[in-house]
């Protein structure tokens, strides 16, 4: 018999433990961007506290990168945000004096290693590199 919901409790008893241990798992990876990101902003002239509201830090990330914070509007349109977004974080890499292979490895890929990196690390941030 096909079912699509679990059969016996070590079925949904290993589901449960699966999912409790992805929440804690995104919990961390969250909290670790909040407080790389709240140092990124601190260099960068803004209240670090904006690193913890998701859609705002976003905007700040956008206004770090050179442009108005209403461009943030293009992560909604379907292909042009992951162009956008690549974008963004090249221009925050360069604007904190890093080339473009540091920003596409660390900035987009591995984003928790790299704004670590930018946050605790001696880089300032210079808004004239971005001309």
């Amino acid at each position: 018999m096909l079912t699509s919901s679990p059969s016996s409790i070590t079925d949904q008893t290993s589901i449960f433990a699966l999912s409790a241990t992805n929440s804690l798992i995104a919990l961390a990876i969250y909290v670790l961007m909040v407080v790389a990101l709240w140092r990124v902003f601190r260099k960068a002239g803004h209240a670090g506290w904006l690193a913890i509201i998701p859609i705002v830090n976003l905007v700040v990330m956008v206004r770090i990168a050179g442009f108005s914070g209403w461009l943030t509007l293009l992560y909604l349109v379907p292909i042009v945000n992951l162009v956008f977004h690549v974008i963004v974080h090249l221009r925050v890499g360069r604007a904190f004096g890093h080339g473009w292979v540091f920003s596409l490895f660390l900035l987009v890929i591995f984003y928790v290693i790299g704004y670590l990196v930018l946050g605790f690390s001696d880089d300032r941030y210079r808004p004239e590199r971005l001309a």
